[in-house]
């Protein structure tokens, strides 16, 4: 950003915005600026505020008070259209498009171009316009070899990102609204669009980036804007605040360290692989996790590190192999019920699909794998299950109200402790555990750090999968590296850095003095 830019009013301004939903306060006077040809970070834990706000800027909401102000002018949208129209689009976590339609359609929609004449409306679109459209901005996105005659079901989750920034280009927006662009992408794919993001910063796009991973901010905003509780409590540039400022600004309290302290040494091994293949992934695993250590799993997405979970935990079948489970072995024919209990527990990546049953209670997500505990004779005492749930939930610290709330009413974070703590109520000393903080904010994956670190110094064993390597190296006490669906050798984590795991999971376990290697 040049400092005449800086110097310049800003193009989007928020004043004193407040947002009430019945008795309770979303907003309490936020304060919001961004300049032109900017990268402005919007941070905060879920429920800080951060979505009402962007639903009131983008005409989803309307506010109680306040002033918005885009490009000098009054700013009040009648809705996301509206809005649009406007010059301001949103680029949603959860992709709006419509993927029976091509990636033309899907860039032209809502503003799809007709025929002239007094019968447009009756006229079939204009599909070569719409093609050249899509073939302009995806040019200007750098990605011109997408075919606009595609359907958006057969690309990527990172090219379907890229067709949705292109409706908004198409749209002609100056400000554009980014909500957790990177969170379904691989690390390639993921520092490809923080190019593309680049790109629009360079061309005198405003751009609202929210996001929960703090290095993906430092790499891409200028910028930064903290909401806690529905307010701002913190805005400045980037190059002058640390990364704990930001993140004490966002939990409202002292940060000493992000992750807990190193364990000391682990116990007896727990879990055991020795050369487990499954139908089409893993390729080959061995591996022992002691009691009382964190292993983490690395790999690029698609090398078979979640596949390799859930062959663990009974959810794919092997085809070769042993695993051992305190030295005894787990026939490939038994069944999850089988490896529950034997002490196997698997926490899904797939929070929304597979972990969760988003309509049902906080009391029966968390109970139902085990209910012997509450169902003395086979019947469900209703005692027995408010103080089960008060008792995890207090252990785990999850704001849930009540037991009877439905679980898809919470946050994230509070959603992904319920998850792990079925997996304790179901006694689990062996946990797997794919993601467990994609999704959640700053706060809460601290709290999940903490808790993790406390459930392996009792003394169970735990795998943490996933590509998020500050987060494995920080966390865990080892980490091995899935390459191709081949598992490499576990290394302690103080000897491995982000780059040496990255050309781990790029070129395998094989590399030589000089670091490189010849790929297949």
């Amino acid at each position: 950003m040049t400092d005449a830019q800086d110097a310049a009013a800003p193009r989007l301004e928020m004043r004193g915005v407040r947002k009430h939903f019945g008795g309770v306060v979303a907003l309490d006077g936020v304060d919001l600026a961004v300049g032109a040809g900017e990268v402005h970070a919007l941070v905060g834990e879920n429920g800080a505020g951060k979505s009402t706000l962007m639903k009131v800027l983008s005409g989803v909401e309307r506010a109680d008070a306040g002033e918005m102000q885009v490009e000098g002018r009054v700013w009040r949208p009648s809705g996301p259209v509206d809005a649009r129209r406007g010059g301001v689009a949103m680029v949603h976590q959860e992709l709006a498009l419509a993927s029976h339609l091509t990636v033309a359609e899907n860039i032209a929609l809502g503003a799809e171009p007709g025929r002239g004449g007094p019968l447009r409306r009756f006229l079939p679109l204009d599909a070569r316009a719409m093609r050249a459209t899509a073939r302009r901005v995806l040019e200007r996105l750098g990605h011109g070899g997408i075919d606009p005659d595609r359907r958006v079901a057969t690309l990527t989750p990172a090219a379907r990102q890229l067709v949705e920034i292109g409706r908004a280009l198409a749209a002609e927006a100056r400000v554009v609204v980014m909500d957790e662009p990177t969170s379904s992408l691989g690390r390639h794919d993921a520092d490809r669009l923080l190019e593309v993001v680049r790109r629009l910063r360079d061309d005198g796009l405003s751009i609202v980036y929210i996001s929960h991973f703090l290095e993906e901010i430092r790499r891409v905003a200028d910028r930064w804007t903290v909401l806690r509780d529905g307010r701002t409590v913190g805005s400045g540039a980037m190059a002058e605040v640390e990364d704990a400022g930001l993140v004490e600004r966002m939990i409202g309290r002292s940060l000493d360290a992000v992750f807990p302290p190193r364990r000391g040494d682990a116990g007896e091994v727990a879990l055991r692989l020795s050369g487990v293949r499954g139908r089409s992934l893993p390729a080959e695993a061995t591996l022992e996790v002691r009691r009382g250590e964190i292993v983490g799993l690395a790999g690029l997405v698609g090398s078979g590190r979640s596949e390799m979970l859930r062959a663990i935990a009974g959810l794919d079948p092997t085809t070769s192999g042993r695993i051992e489970l305190d030295g005894v072995e787990i026939g490939r024919r038994a069944g999850i019920p089988e490896r529950m209990a034997r002490g196997l527990g698997f926490l899904s990546e797939d929070r929304k699909g597979e972990g969760l049953a988003l309509r049902m209670t906080v009391a029966e997500n968390l109970l139902l794998s085990r209910l012997g505990p509450v169902a003395p004779g086979g019947i469900v005492s209703r005692s027995r299950v408010a103080a089960a749930t008060e008792r995890w939930v207090a252990r785990l610290s999850v704001r849930s109200g009540t037991p009877e709330r439905v679980i898809g009413t919470l946050s994230g974070g509070n959603q992904q402790k319920i998850a792990i703590a079925r997996l304790l109520h179901q006694d689990a000393t062996v946990l797997l555990l794919d993601e467990p903080t994609r999704g959640i904010d700053i706060g809460s994956k601290v709290e999940v750090y903490r808790l993790l670190d406390e459930l392996a110094r009792e003394g169970r064993a735990i795998v943490v999968a996933g590509g998020h390597l500050p987060e494995l190296l920080g966390l865990c006490d080892r980490i091995a590296v899935m390459h191709r669906g081949v598992l490499g050798p576990a290394r302690a984590a103080a000897t491995c850095t982000e780059s040496s795991l990255l050309a781990e999971a790029v070129m395998g376990s094989d590399i030589g003095d000089d670091g490189v290697q010849e790929v297949a």
